[in-house]
């Protein structure tokens, strides 16, 4: 009895519920000849046969009757130890809270659908701010995770790369330089600059480009949110570089038109963050690995990069060529 294994068991007991080798072998994915098998070997193993023929039916011995209460009983306390291993690490219940940057509430609740439904007995909460937000709650342990762009520097925290977060320049879509192809960031020197408010991650990567193309713009007008910098835009008050992840419905609807500018996309990353001295409960570990693995995928397949423009070239390119017939 000492050398039964527990898919015997298993294939013993559904032989015993159908009394139909083949009918067994259908429920199981096996071929008829394996759970034949797999029957020899446990009749052999308790020294007894197990099942009879009636007539042309199959029936139960008095020993296969026994057997068949007792494997009932141990599958089940197999079962039992599953239900009761899984609840100690948690994925049966369990309570998530994230912090995201609020670039991030455009994608973070479609994949949060994907995972409650896998894990419907974890509560994920999202808490959505700025950067500087995110780092003050994380340093004040009030949620496990973050998800931000640009990782804290001054935090003792993990931060993990999960995707890329292309950063583009947008337009309302009848600007002038729509369409053009290799705008020098320069042709946009008079343009109004829409910008994201100090401590947020969006404001952050637009001063960096303005540093590396040794830019200035003409004027530079602050917005508290991503909703406000986009009906702004819209609106024809000035360009804007934002995250592609915020502009699904603006693109899909035609109202905005992504200027391509030499230097951009400007390719930043998504990171999920946590504090190392933290120990993560085995709900947000969870949580944790599912983004780190099905992120990246979700956003390349929703947010398409932008194809390059295939119109006319820009005003600065055009005086640049030569003419023709010279």
């Amino acid at each position: 009895m000492l050398h039964l294994t527990l898919r015997q068991l298993q294939v013993f007991l559904e032989a015993a519920r159908l009394l139909n080798f083949a009918r067994a072998a259908e429920a199981l994915h096996l071929t008829q000849p394996a759970v034949s098998m797999q029957i020899r070997q446990l009749e052999g193993a308790v020294g007894v046969d197990l099942f009879e023929r009636v007539g042309r039916r199959l029936a139960l011995t008095e020993a296969g009757q026994v057997l068949r209460h007792h494997a009932a009983r141990v599958l089940g306390e197999i079962a039992d130890a599953e239900q009761s291993l899984q609840n100690l690490t948690g994925l049966r219940s369990g309570l998530v809270t994230v912090g995201l940057v609020s670039t991030a509430k455009y994608f973070a609740p479609r994949l949060l659908a994907v995972f409650a439904e896998q894990h419907p007995g974890i509560d994920v909460r999202f808490s959505v701010g700025n950067r500087d937000t995110l780092v003050r709650l994380l340093e004040d342990n009030e949620i496990d995770l973050a998800v931000m762009g640009r990782p804290p520097e001054k935090l003792d925290a993990l931060a993990e790369p999960m995707a890329e977060n292309p950063h583009v320049l947008v337009a309302a879509r009848d600007h002038p330089l729509a369409g053009a192809r290799s705008i020098d960031m320069h042709e946009l020197r008079h343009e109004t600059f829409l910008s994201r408010e100090p401590g947020s991650g969006t404001q952050g990567v637009m001063e960096n480009v303005f540093r590396q193309h040794l830019f200035t713009p003409a004027r530079t007008i602050l917005m508290g949110s991503n909703e406000t910098v986009k009906q702004a835009v819209m609106a024809g008050m000035g360009v804007s570089l934002l995250s592609l992840h915020t502009l699904a419905l603006e693109r899909r609807a035609g109202e905005v038109a992504i200027l391509d500018v030499v230097g951009t996309p400007v390719l930043r990353t998504w990171h999920v963050v946590h504090m190392r001295a933290k120990q993560l409960a085995p709900a947000a570990r969870a949580f944790r690995q599912f983004l780190l693995e099905n992120t990246s995928d979700y956003l390349r397949e929703a947010f398409p990069l932008p194809a390059s423009p295939t119109k006319v070239p820009s005003a600065r390119a055009r005086r640049r060529a030569p003419a023709r017939g010279r």
